[in-house]
C-alpha cells in the first residue's frame, strides 16, 4: 500500500525518507513542492496530490510534512490516519515531534517505522505493543547501546499481541469495571469582520437547542486581482461551550472480549477546533 515516506521541513528540505516495497526517487516530491508553492498557507496544501505514476498523501504536524507515496488507489483517510499515528508515536517516544528530535533518534525512528508497517501495510500501531518491541530511548540505554553495540529492539513477543484488545496487555485487572467513551465535536464559525487583521468574530450567545445558530457570508476579491485557479480555502475558527450542535447521539454501546459486565457511560462536549471544507 505505502511504498515510501518522506519527511519535509518548513524550509522545503527532505530530511528523512523511508522505503518499504521499493525505492522511490525523491523527485516524486517535486509535485508536492509545486502544490506547496501554490498554497497561500502551509496547511492549505492538498492532502492528496495525483502524479503520473503515484499518489502523494500528506499531513502537516508540528511544521513537518509527512508525505506518503502510494502507487495504487487506496482510501486516503486510511493513509492519513496512519500518518497521524506515526506522528503521535514519535511524540510519545521522544516527548516532542520536531525535526531535531527525529534526527537525534533516527535509529529508533527507522526501527519504529519498520515495525509499524510491514511490506507497505500497517502492522503494529499501538503504543503499548511498540514499546515492548522497541524500547523508548533513554540516556542510560543510549550509552549502553553505544558501548555494547546492542539496539532498542526487544527480545520477547509483546504481550499486547496476545490480547483480544490490541491496545491493552493481557492479564490486566481493574478495581472498577467501567468504560467511558467521549464524543468530541470540533466546529468552526465567525461574525464581525476586522479589515485590518482580516478577523471575523462571531458571538453566538445563548443557544436554543430548538433553533441552532447559523452563519452565512460571501467573499469578494480585491479590485484588479485575478481569479484564482481553484476554489480558495477559508479557515474559520470559533468555540461554543457545553453544546453538541450536530445532535449526534450514541444509540447503543457494546463491549466484547470481557467476561464481566461493565458500567458504560457516554459524555458529550463540543470542542473548539479548526476545519477545512473543500469543494
Amino acid at each position: 500500500m505505502i511504498h515510501s515516506l518522506f519527511l519535509v521541513n518548513s524550509s522545503g528540505d527532505i530530511f528523512l525518507e523511508k522505503h518499504w516495497k521499493s525505492v522511490v526517487s525523491r523527485s516524486v516530491c517535486d509535485y508536492f513542492f509545486e502544490a506547496q508553492e501554490r498554497a497561500s498557507e502551509p496547511e492549505n496544501v492538498p492532502p492528496v496530490i495525483p502524479t503520473p505514476h503515484h499518489y502523494l498523501i500528506s499531513v502537516l504536524r508540528h511544521r513537518i510534512y509527512f508525505v506518503a507515496v502510494i502507487q495504487s488507489e487506496v482510501p486516503p483517510l486510511f493513509v492519513i490516519e496512519f500518518l497521524h499515528r506515526v506522528v503521535d508515536t514519535f511524540q510519545d517516544y521522544f516527548g516532542v515531534c520536531t525535526e531535531a528530535a527525529i534526527k537525534d533518534n533516527v535509529v529508533v525512528v527507522y526501527e519504529l517505522l519498520e515495525e509499524m508497517l510491514d511490506n507497505g501495510f500497517p502492522l503494529a500501531t499501538e503504543s503499548n505493543i511498540l514499546k515492548e518491541l522497541i524500547k523508548p530511548p533513554t540516556i542510560l540505554r543510549t550509552v549502553v547501546n553505544t558501548i555494547t553495540g546492542s539496539t532498542n529492539v526487544g527480545e520477547q513477543l509483546p504481550t499486547g499481541q496476545l490480547s483480544v484488545v490490541p491496545w491493552r496487555r493481557t492479564g490486566v485487572k481493574y478495581t472498577n469495571n467501567e468504560a467511558y467513551f467521549d464524543v468530541v465535536e470540533e466546529i468552526d464559525g465567525t461574525h464581525t469582520f476586522d479589515p485590518v487583521t482580516k478577523l471575523l468574530s462571531w458571538d453566538v450567545g445563548k443557544i436554543n437547542p430548538q433553533k441552532l445558530p447559523s452563519l452565512k457570508g460571501s467573499m469578494s476579491l480585491q479590485a484588479g486581482a485575478s481569479k484564482p485557479d481553484e476554489n480558495p480555502t477559508i479557515n474559520i475558527q470559533f468555540k461554543i461551550q457545553q453544546s453538541a450542535l450536530s445532535g449526534l447521539k450514541v444509540n447503543r454501546l457494546d463491549m466484547y472480549g470481557e467476561k464481566y459486565k461493565p458500567f458504560k457511560g457516554i459524555k458529550y462536549m463540543t470542542k473548539a477546533g479548526k476545519f477545512q471544507v473543500r469543494t
